[in-house]
């Protein structure tokens, strides 16, 4: 059996344009793409402690709450931005050490901050996560006081960088970078192609 061909998608967890995404990623997979979700911080500037959100009203805030009903996620707009470096960090250790945990990780988060309201940035939120989704705690713990998941998601990032990302959430698909919440038909379209 020939492995399947590889997505890179990489994603923010306060991103709600990545929130979205995991539609469009349910449809690249179905579609018989493998996709690794790789972090990439797209607020760098945020502080420890996170900042105020602010009122989301527009027509861009519209359009994301009606694709997120469309894909059947719920979106509750959290008050606070966090820092998510930490964050990026346990999830893509998570990646790199609990595989078969690491999808439900992702999802976990996403929702503690897209539907929840909970501080990404509070260690003892991203801890709770992972063990609902089984990482192994000590693991993370381990890897997140050593830097060596941090370490991680610098090469994601820098990765990322090298193959022209400059936003979220952005797919590597048969070596074509896309960027942005396009379209369902154009996301199946694109996974066609690359099989």
């Amino acid at each position: 059996m020939e492995p399947r061909p590889s997505v890179l998608h990489w994603f923010d967890v306060i991103c709600p344009f990545c929130y979205v995404a995991q539609h469009r990623n349910a449809i690249l997979e179905a579609r018989g793409l493998d996709v690794v979700h790789l972090p990439f911080q797209i607020h760098p500037e945020i502080p420890p402690g996170g900042i105020e959100a602010g009122p989301r009203v527009g027509p861009m805030y519209t359009a994301l709450e009606r694709e997120a009903a469309a894909a059947g996620l719920p979106l509750h707009w959290p008050a606070r931005l966090p820092d998510t470096r930490r964050a990026l960090a346990a999830v893509e250790w998570a990646r790199l050490n609990a595989a078969r945990a690491s999808a439900g990780f992702l999802r976990g988060l996403f929702e503690a901050h897209f539907v929840l309201g909970e501080d990404l940035g509070d260690p003892a939120v991203i801890e709770r996560h992972a063990a609902e989704a089984r990482v192994d705690l000590a693991g993370l713990r381990a890897g997140l006081d050593s830097g060596a998941a941090f370490a991680a998601l610098t090469e994601a990032e820098s990765l990322g960088a090298w193959h022209g990302v400059q936003a979220t959430p952005s797919w590597l698909i048969a070596g074509e970078l896309v960027s942005g919440l396009l379209p369902p038909a154009e996301f199946e379209r694109l996974a066609d192609e690359a099989r």
